[in-house]
């Protein structure tokens, strides 16, 4: 007999509702928004709101809300993209560099429905529009920072060995060059160099030391770094919580980032162009820094000048002279986060260093207890000036001094830092640390923004293409199996909300090749009915009675459609799995797709049939 248990009605029912509530939202328009972010020293106030209202007023720019996020950012939302376009324009021009303007989607969606936890699908770059950056490693900084870091390593190899020597310091020619204190025999410190930097080359005249770095040896430099600073944007972007993200190696030293469906362009950007980090140094015992930093004198040989984040008492910022080498930095780091320091009164972070980094923390710290020690602020902030109707690039480097603490104890692994500005600030600075320091500093070459224009002229060209296949399908299905074609089209319909559904919590990316993807749901739902109405035919034939038949067609059509589906599924995992790009958001889509339609196929449309013919005690024919 034909009968639907009550269980499996609820199941429908719940799942029917649910896919209703989740699939809403990606019904509510967005607005075209501009999100202003703070860049360092910088804040986001009500001052600074009504500033970019009233410049905004000034140009002429029609505003539907502006508002101070929770993130801490200003997003001001306009009527059209026009609009946004110009608002981001006059914006820009009123606050300068100390702050990053750029364009957003601001969702419209109920607060109500966002608290359930219902949400708008995230859009691919083809979709939604979005950013897409090709940045380029600075190749000078990355031969720079290893030219350093040799320079260092042959300071400790002659310090460890109890060679004296004057200075180590990179030269022209890409070349390290080292000079021994008077006296000393080169034969042994160029023994020790050639012993542990093999693949380098070390000249000695006198008591000079001359380490070359042979060709081979800085594009395999290169090489690494943009290998590595590939992986930690990777880091970054996962940190960022964007979806779908596309990161790709383009030439020596180029790399392509696309951040479709991104939530936070601004963000984004700033995170993915900052080389911030740390470095500890030593507070140098010897010369005087407001000397110094007045050209009075010279610093000493093994120190440098850094300016603290607080100003002296003539108000500028007060001149410290550090010694150069590094006792660790944030490459060490393994863990870091944020968290308001209740004794200091100042936001700070926590870290935790690796194994080489904790023992060089325990090191310096044992053999310097009671004498300071600084954590330097290092950030590569890319700016772009307007010069002759001209965008042109540069970056600015900054170097503060956020912290001088004098050392009570030995340190080891695990240890904090204050002296942030904010708690925004900590918490972008735990951000970077934990998804590692770039190898070498990256500049933003090229910067396209697909506009939301064209997004959605996709958008409308692929449900165009959903619909249609809907639209043909219920056509035939009503001519040629008349009610069992209703029942069919039902299902193909809760099939699509369930698609939706799903793609908005798990939060998938939709792209033109998702439609695609879609599209084909609908063709492999089309397939299952197919088989599950020409068996009930078949059964109805061979002179079953209505009900038996109907029964046993879903019966021996689930076997053949459980079997079908499974092998499309894992053609779809394989896609998902080892593609990338468009590729995975086709296989993605296809997945959940063939899932769905697998049990509206099976299960809904039955209890459909049932609800329609099931209560019939003398049922003589069914319309198919």
């Amino acid at each position: 007999m034909l009968e639907y248990s009550r269980w499996k009605y609820l199941v429908a029912l719940l799942v029917i509702a649910r896919s209703v509530l989740y699939a809403l939202p990606n019904a509510f328009p967005q607005d075209p928004a501009v999100q202003v972010t703070a860049n360092r020293g910088s804040i986001v106030d009500a001052a600074l709101q009504q500033r970019v209202e009233a410049a905004l007023k000034k140009a002429g720019v029609p505003v539907k809300a502006s508002a101070i996020e929770k993130d801490g950012n200003l997003l001001v939302r306009t009527g059209s993209d026009d609009d946004q376009t110009r608002a981001s324009e006059a914006i820009r021009n009123e606050l300068g560099s100390g702050y990053v303007v750029a364009l957003n989607q601001a969702s419209t969606v109920p607060s109500w429905m966002q608290a359930l936890g219902a949400k708008s699908m995230s859009l691919g770059l083809d979709l939604r529009g979005g950013v897409y950056f090709l940045m380029q490693v600075d190749r000078e900084a990355a031969l720079a920072k290893r030219f350093e870091a040799t320079a260092e390593d042959i300071r400790g190899l002659l310090r460890d060995n109890r060679i004296r020597y004057t200075s180590v310091e990179p030269a022209a020619g890409n070349a390290v060059v080292a000079k021994l204190g008077t006296g000393q025999d080169n034969t042994q410190a160029r023994q020790l160099i050639g012993r542990d930097m093999p693949t380098y080359q070390v000249d000695a005249v006198g008591e000079t030391i001359t380490v070359r770095i042979p060709q081979a040896e800085l594009d395999k430099i290169l090489t690494e770094a943009v290998q590595q600073n590939i992986g930690t944007l990777a880091n970054r972007i996962n940190e960022l919580g964007v979806a779908e993200p596309i990161i790709q190696r383009q030439g020596a030293d180029q790399v392509a980032v696309q951040l479709p469906g991104v939530q936070d362009t601004a963000q984004a950007k700033r995170i993915l162009g900052a080389t911030a980090t740390l470095e500890f140094h030593g507070v140098s015992e010897e010369g005087n820094a407001p000397d110094v930093a007045s050209g009075a004198a010279s610093p000493p040989a093994e120190a440098r000048l850094y300016f603290e984040n607080r100003n002296g008492p003539d108000g500028k910022p007060r001149p410290i002279l550090l010694k150069k080498r590094i006792i660790f930095s944030g490459d060490q780091l393994q863990s870091a986060s944020a968290f308001f320091d209740s004794q200091s009164g100042s936001p700070a972070v926590s870290m935790r260093l690796n194994a080489i980094g904790g023992q060089r923390n325990f090191e310096y710290s044992s053999a310097h207890i009671g004498k300071p020690m600084a954590a330097v602020y290092i950030e590569r902030i890319p700016e772009v000036k307007v010069v002759d109707g001209k965008e042109v690039r540069s970056v600015r480097i900054s170097e503060q001094v956020i912290s001088v603490a004098t050392i009570q104890g030995a340190l080891g692994k695990e240890f904090q830092t204050t002296g942030l500005d904010s708690m925004k600030e900590a918490s972008d600075l735990a951000l970077l640390l934990r998804a590692g320091s770039l190898a070498a500093p990256m500049d933003f070459i090229d910067e396209r923004t697909i506009g939301p224009s064209l997004g959605r002229e996709n958008i409308e060209r692929g449900l165009k293409a959903v619909v249609f296949s809907f639209v043909f399908a219920l056509v035939f299905f009503l001519f040629y199996y008349r009610v069992f074609g209703l029942i069919t089209c039902l299902a193909l319909l809760i099939n699509l909300l369930m698609v939706f559904a799903l793609m908005s919590v798990l939060g998938a990316t939709m792209s033109l090749p998702g439609l695609a993807g879609i599209a084909l749901t609908v063709g492999m739902s089309v397939d299952a009915n197919v088989l599950i109405n020409e068996r009930i035919r078949e059964e109805l034939r061979l002179g079953l009675p209505p009900q038996k038949a109907i029964a046993e067609g879903y019966d021996r059509a689930s076997g053949t459609i459980l079997d079908a589906n499974v092998t499309a599924f894992l053609a779809g995992l394989a896609m998902a799995a080892f593609g990338t790009g468009p590729l995975r958001g086709f296989g993605i889509t296809t997945m959940l797709g063939i899932a769905t339609s697998a049990y509206t196929a099976v299960s809904v449309s039955r209890g459909i049939a049932t609800l329609i013919y099931g209560g019939k005690r003398k049922l003589k024919s069914v319309a198919i």
